[in-house]
């Protein structure tokens, strides 16, 4: 979930300081957020034109709130479809060490397994509480569960793959060698 987007769409329903947004963001997500993370982003978005400053409250805090822009990216976000994209670093690990001569495949996925499922355990442990927050654990369940699943193949997977060493065709380009002085 992208905490930007997020901030700007709490933004949306009104004007808010730094903590508060991050009190906002962990009460309708319950994922935690650095205060200081909020701050950074706040401090992008401001950089970005999405927010500007609204005043003060009572207690001498900045206010935050959305400009025309940053509510335009809000709605956006949300009426988005949003796919997990991007470097998947276990995929990429095992993916890398079938090639390897001499590296532990079946360890890897051991280990990986082992940590999927404590995490599945610790994500089926959760109470009763807002419907927020069990939106967020109900997903985190189904995708752990679908990592263990992906485990599986992988497994059989690489009981076909075959290691192997450098290539012999280089690459035209490369970092020159530092002269020794």
């Amino acid at each position: 979930m992208s905490v930007r987007q997020s901030l700007l769409a709490i933004l949306d329903r009104g004007a808010c300081y730094g903590s508060q947004l991050r009190a906002e963001y962990e009460r309708r997500t319950g994922a935690r957020v650095n205060v200081g993370q909020v701050y950074t982003t706040l401090e992008r978005l401001e950089r970005d034109g999405m927010v500007v400053g609204a005043g003060v409250d009572e207690e001498a805090r900045v206010l935050w709130e959305p400009t025309p822009a940053g509510r335009a990216e809000a709605h956006a976000w949300l009426s988005t479809a949003s796919l997990a994209e991007g470097r998947d670093e276990v995929a990429l690990k095992v993916a890398l060490a079938v090639t390897l001569p001499g590296a532990d495949v079946g360890g890897i996925l051991s280990v990986q397994r082992a940590a999927v499922r404590a995490a599945l355990a610790e994500a089926e442990d959760g109470e009763a509480d807002a419907v927020p927050a069990a939106i967020v654990r109900a997903a985190r369940r189904a995708r752990l569960e679908a990592d263990l699943r992906w485990l599986d193949e992988v497994e059989a997977l690489t009981a076909e793959a075959t290691p192997f060493g450098l290539s012999e065709e280089r690459p035209r380009r490369g970092r020159p060698a530092r002269s020794a002085v």
